[in-house]
């Protein structure tokens, strides 16, 4: 079994919510907890790049980013990222042709809210289609494995869908 490159970016994935203040922030990704939690087995590094969200990313940090994805020996990997802006930076890596195969997923609802979260069930997808699937780019939201040229985010359902 191939060892499994994460690379955090941080999003609502990881965001945790300040209950006097009522906002959300970041502090520390939750991945490694995620992982023993669901008492996964696969060998696992988790790489956090940066922990911001998804409207905030700019070129630069996508390019920081696809440096990090090229510079790495590991050939599947995946990225957390918000879902803001998934699609755009899949786009931007699909353009640079890595020969490696890397899946996007985030969550709408943060792990650190517990069993309504659906953090879990994106990560636990996404760990399986990034060992099943052929070179290249992808988003995997709610159970699917979308091409990264094939989906977009509906903003009125919350949910992602194929464009055609």
């Amino acid at each position: 079994m191939d060892q499994i490159q994460v690379f955090v970016t941080g999003g609502t994935f990881d965001k945790d919510y300040d209950f006097i203040t009522g906002k959300l922030y970041f502090k520390n990704t939750h991945l490694p907890d995620m992982f023993q939690r669901g008492r996964c087995v696969i060998d696992i590094d988790v790489k956090t790049l940066m922990m911001i969200d998804s409207l905030d990313m700019k070129d630069a940090d996508r390019v920081y980013l696809s440096e990090q994805i090229s510079e790495c020996d590991l050939n599947k990997i995946i990225v957390t990222h918000g879902t803001d802006t998934m699609v755009e930076t899949a786009t931007y890596l699909a353009g640079l042709d890595l020969q490696k195969t890397i899946v996007i997923t985030g969550a709408m609802i943060p792990y650190a809210f517990g069993n309504s979260s659906d953090g879990f069930f994106n990560l636990g997808a996404a760990l399986a289609f990034v060992q099943c699937k052929q070179n290249g780019v992808y988003i995997s939201m709610n159970g699917v494995c979308y091409d990264w040229d094939n989906v977009r985010k509906n903003r009125s359902t919350g949910y992602f869908e194929t464009l055609n």
